[in-house]
């Protein structure tokens, strides 16, 4: 951590902001360091940050002898299941690292440099003022810690302090959380989702399971919204907002007049919309929507939000005429020819809705925003509405614009040059197909520019794609993108194989679908294939891949389609990209992605699905790419099994770990190194032009035996007591020539000393 030093801060003295306050006279000080919550504005004056404790000393030393032995228990029986996850706590010496580097002290911290403590030192996860700035809602996590899961779920207390550092009332203190059940829709037990009420100055709500967090259970109702003031009248209990059946989602104020609030459940995708009126206790909740979650093509849009004067969004309230309670819906207009982005003027009492603006359907692909109108209670009239527009089309970069009611006047914002002019005339398509069992399917078909298939013939392809689940065909089968949207090309996506002359099939729909009670991972492998071939199939048929020259790959839950479809589909690819993958699923047994069977209740299915289960039976060579850090399930380990695996069967394959990265990678050099390795594999056994691929010395197994470790740290460890000799000598003559000034003599050694060094290093 950097710090810096004040000398002599007194309580409310005036130093420097983004300083940590001593908290003392004389020979204190004040330090700046990275916070474990960063701060936050209160007021338009005041921030209230997170500081390293004044009192911190050096870090706890690791003992030399251990504490003891590491103890795990569960005599009490409890059922605790949950999700493979890394980087928990491991023993006594971990918790304290973790208490000394996350505590922080509050201060608040005027603009003039005033500065004063608020609250004792705690592990803060969150730092939430009122928007009356009256109130600081604190919530922190505390011992006992646990070392199965994360922080997220250790007891966590919620405090609320006045201002000023008065100490007002605990909301809750819950316990540690360890046996929220792996299925969907299971929550903690107690107080959660603690909010400020953005509509009104100091009013929180929040929600209480009604089934003690656990899904399995069947209750009405299922979950319970409050509504409670910062500091509650003598006796006055919370108030019920509203009783759900299903699983609360979330919730939009609108000024008092209403609010939205959204539930759902997993396993059918249902999800409803219920109208409130919070202030008005003798009126009913009101539903609105209830539909499936999964059904993109009947999506009403959300509601578009407005900033208040204290700097919180809730719902616009749009004025037509002075008559009616209307809102806007924003949506991304899902249907069968692609996405037109709409807006809707909607009647929340009669339910009556009418479209005001719709994106263009010929060329640009727009995209509603930002509401840009102002007013203090966010009740805007429509004649005077401004919104923020975002506009693009297929070769066209994305730009800014606002668009001005009521003759829709368009006043351009930005104006942003093509990213990459070389690919500005790729060709892209929204390409549609059926599966075998009549699944319509999707698929993004990118082109080289100029190309044509009857003239150039077809071209060596990378299908790089992610597998959905779905619970039925309908809903599979929707079109979720747009033609018209500009081809962006990210440093980790496959669109760069374009200027290396490759047609690019992206984000084909791997549908996995489990309609009614049945379960879609029990046919995942049948339904991964037929979308594979599916695929293959079309871009064969259009004449713009080459059956021989078809390349699969993909990332996460990509990665490990891609080692399945090169297991059990062998004929439809010529080899594999898998980055990030979890090949081993009997390493995750208790549930992945949206499986929430355990490995014990489908034991079948997850040996079935694993694809380091069927490693004999992959023949074409895959390339596995997976960052050394990974924190998620998916972590390096399960991509070197799966390379020892394939290596001891005989299969071309290459691991590639890259240092200090997590699930998704992000330094340069790393980003460069996966682009290298990817396109090496491709030319090496895709293209298979023997002419583009140069015998480089990374292309060796650097995972080295032992053996040949130790003699390669011993060699190193002598050519480094060489070159640190040496450049003693070339900083002492480069000194004795500055002091001397003996002219280029002593530049000459050290230059001869310099390519020496090189030669050794």
């Amino acid at each position: 951590m950097s710090a810096r030093l004040v000398m002599g801060a007194q309580p409310g003295s005036r130093v420097g902001v983004n300083r940590t306050w001593d908290g003392t006279g004389g020979g204190g000080g004040l330090y700046v360091g990275k916070p474990s919550c960063e701060y936050v504005w209160v007021n338009d004056a005041t921030l209230l940050v997170c500081t390293v404790p004044s009192s911190r000393g050096d870090p706890p030393m690791k003992p030399l002898v251990p504490f003891g032995p590491r103890i795990r228990s569960n005599e009490q029986r409890n059922i605790i299941q949950m999700r493979s996850t890394k980087e928990m706590l491991k023993d006594l010496h971990e918790e304290e690292l973790f208490d000394y580097y996350a505590t922080s002290q509050l201060l608040l911290v005027s603009l003039d440099g005033t500065v004063n403590p608020m609250a004792l030192p705690a592990i803060y996860t969150s730092l939430d003022p009122s928007p009356d700035e009256k109130y600081l809602m604190l919530t922190s996590v505390h011992r006992p810690y646990s070392s199965i899961v994360s922080y997220k779920k250790f007891p966590k207390k919620v405090e609320l302090w006045t201002i000023d550092g008065r100490f007002v009332r605990e909301v809750c203190d819950l316990p540690l959380a360890e046996d929220i059940p792996v299925a969907a829709n299971s929550v903690r037990k107690g107080k959660r989702l603690i909010r400020w009420r953005p509509d009104m100055p100091s009013m929180l709500y929040w929600v209480e399971a009604q089934d003690g967090g656990d899904s399995n259970i069947e209750v009405s109702p299922r979950d319970i919204v409050y509504m409670e003031l910062a500091e509650p009248l003598n006796g006055e209990k919370p108030q019920v907002l509203l009783k759900l059946d299903l699983r609360y989602r979330n919730c939009y104020w609108c000024y008092g007049s209403f609010a939205l609030v959204y539930e759902y459940w997993y396993k059918t995708r249902r999800t409803r919309t219920w109208v409130i009126s919070p202030d008005l206790k003798n009126l009913r909740p009101q539903l609105l929507f209830d539909r499936s979650s999964e059904d993109a093509y009947s999506n009403p849009g959300s509601p578009v939000m407005c900033r208040t004067s204290t700097g919180t969004l809730v719902i616009a309230k749009i004025k037509r005429n002075c008559e009616g309670s209307y809102i806007l819906l924003k949506g991304q207009g899902a249907t069968p020819s692609g996405s037109t982005p709409f807006l809707d003027l909607f009647n929340v009492n009669t339910g009556e809705k009418e479209r005001i603006w719709e994106s263009d359907r010929e060329k640009y692909y727009e995209s509603i925003l930002a509401l840009m109108s102002y007013h203090p209670k966010c009740e805007v009239q429509l004649d005077h509405l401004k919104l923020l527009v975002s506009k693009e089309s297929r070769r066209e970069t994305t730009q800014y614009y606002l668009k001005i009611w009521p003759n829709k006047k368009q006043v351009q914002i930005t104006n942003y040059p093509h990213p990459y002019p070389q690919l500005a005339l790729l060709q892209k398509e929204i390409i549609r197909y059926q599966r075998e069992d009549g699944v319509k399917l999707t698929a993004t078909l990118y082109l080289p520019p100029g190309y044509s298939p009857s003239k150039d013939g077809p071209l060596p392809c990378l299908i790089w794609s992610y597998p959905g689940e779905f619970k039925s065909k309908e809903a599979a089968g929707q079109v979720r993108r747009s033609p018209k949207k500009f081809a962006r090309i990210s440093n980790n996506f496959p669109l760069l194989w374009l200027a290396r002359g490759f047609a690019i099939l992206a984000d084909p729909t791997i549908p996995i679908i489990g309609e009614e009670n049945e379960e879609a991972n029990d046919r995942y492998i049948e339904q991964l294939v037929a979308s594979a071939e599916a695929a293959v199939k079309e871009i064969i048929r259009r004449g713009v891949a080459h059956p021989d020259k078809i390349a699969v790959g993909g990332h996460s839950y990509g990665a490990f389609m891609t080692a399945n479809l090169l297991a059990h589909a062998p004929h439809l690819f010529c080899c594999g990209i898998a980055r990030s993958g979890a090949y081993n699923r009997t390493l995750t047994p208790f549930g992945f992605q949206r499986e929430m069977r355990t490995l014990w209740e489908a034991t079948d299915t997850y040996i079935k699905i694993s694809p380091f289960m069927s490693a004999n039976k992959i023949k074409k060579p895959i390339l596995l790419i997976h960052g050394e850090d990974d924190s998620k399930v998916t972590t390096a380990m399960q991509s070197s099994q799966f390379y020892d695996a394939l290596k001891g069967h005989g299969v071309p394959c290459r691991l590639v770990i890259l240092p200090f990265e997590q699930h998704q990678y992000a330094a340069r050099e790393s980003i460069m190194h996966i682009i290298w390795e990817t396109d090496r594999w491709l030319q090496s056994y895709c293209v298979n032009d023997s002419r583009n691929i140069k015998a480089m010395e990374s292309s060796v197994d650097t995972f080295q035996s032992p053996t040949s470790a130790v003699l390669d740290r011993e060699a190193l460890a002598v050519n480094f007591t060489k070159i640190s000799s040496l450049l003693f000598w070339c900083l002492l003559m480069t000194s004795k020539g500055q002091a001397n000034k003996q002219g280029n003599a002593p530049l000459a050694v050290s230059m001869a000393l310099a390519r020496r060094i090189t030669e050794l290093w």
